[in-house]
């Protein structure tokens, strides 16, 4: 398997897991994909992956169709996606995504996440490079072989397909997700959840007592509501 696979595997239910942040990130999600595509899924593919996503956290229906409505009010503000980039201690490369109405607010908001814990916000460029950023797609897995379909699929951009407990997945380069998503919904094959993901090209194994200290940073920039993900090039241990 390749670093896709390893890296799913680390980070597999670690983060991501409250249902009410996960509620959060859609909701700005919806907001996004509506002002820059419409509020009508069949027309605006990027909110297609939304809902579905949506659906993958069982957030309901009618939340969903609430969401839709809001972001489709003009009165509504936008949120334009950031990437902040730093490191923590012990040369850990850190990559913060957000999603923002007041940039002022989560520059402070970030760096001072940094300061605290004795990390230090970089400039842009600074880290990104460290990372592949990918598109990933899940989906059912019943009636389908992942070798066969990683061939299927090579000429979409997929760099590698596996799969786990909750189905197949599929990584490729970020600029192939349009390609990929156009395919998959053509053969009629369902689409669970999709997003993108920032895969760290080497990682650094750290002893405990610095993963302590890196953890400190992660945690505490995780829990700004601005923030949507954090990455690093920290070794993750892939037990649950």
């Amino acid at each position: 398997m390749g670093r896709a696979f390893e890296f799913r595997k680390a980070r597999k239910m670690k983060r991501w897991s409250a249902m009410s942040k996960a509620f959060t990130r859609i909701g700005k999600d919806i907001v996004m994909a509506v002002k820059e595509g419409g509020p009508d899924p069949d027309a605006n593919s990027r909110l297609r992956a939304v809902i579905q996503n949506a659906k993958s956290v069982n957030m309901p229906k009618d939340t969903i169709d609430r969401a839709i409505k809001r972001a489709s009010d003009k009165s509504q503000g936008d949120y334009k996606e950031v990437v902040f980039e730093g490191y923590a201690p012990h040369g850990i490369a850190i990559l913060v995504e957000t999603a923002t109405d007041n940039n002022t607010r989560t520059v402070a908001n970030v760096r001072a996440c940094f300061n605290k814990c004795d990390g230090s916000m970089g400039v842009s460029g600074s880290v990104v490079f460290m990372f592949d950023h990918s598109c990933n797609f899940r989906i059912h897995a019943e009636g389908l072989d992942p070798e066969e379909l990683e061939l299927e699929f090579i000429d979409f951009g997929a760099e590698e397909v596996f799969a786990d407990d909750d189905g197949i997945l599929i990584y490729a380069p970020f600029e192939s997700f349009g390609a990929i998503q156009s395919e998959l919904e053509s053969r009629e094959i369902e689409i669970l959840s999709s997003g993108f993901e920032y895969i760290p090209q080497v990682t650094k194994s750290l002893s405990a007592e610095e993963i302590v200290d890196v953890e400190k940073l992660l945690e505490r920039l995780e829990e700004d509501d601005d923030v949507q993900n954090v990455y690093h090039t920290m070794e993750e241990s892939s037990e649950e």
